[in-house]
């Protein structure tokens, strides 16, 4: 089951529960357990979205730090002086 499915099914759940004829205390524990879960995929998510909106073309994730390269030097005999 998919997250964005498991969401349709917690919405389902939370407009059914009043009309079901469960007893309050009952009602009072189901909604605390049900919004817990769906804070925890809301997070999930949305943390998935972010991660997929961050990675570029080759699956690598694009970062803000930059790496100036230079060419080695060429220590070769003929080039050193003593």
């Amino acid at each position: 089951m998919t997250r964005e499915s498991l969401v349709f099914i917690i919405g389902i759940l939370l407009f059914l529960v009043p009309n079901l004829g469960i007893p309050e205390d009952w009602k009072y524990y189901f909604y605390i357990l049900i919004s817990i879960l769906l804070m925890v995929v809301g997070y999930s998510l949305r943390h998935r979205a972010f991660l997929r909106r961050i990675e570029n073309e080759a699956g690598e994730r694009q970062t803000d730090s930059f790496v100036e390269q230079t060419a080695k030097p060429d220590l070769s005999e003929e080039d050193q002086t003593y």
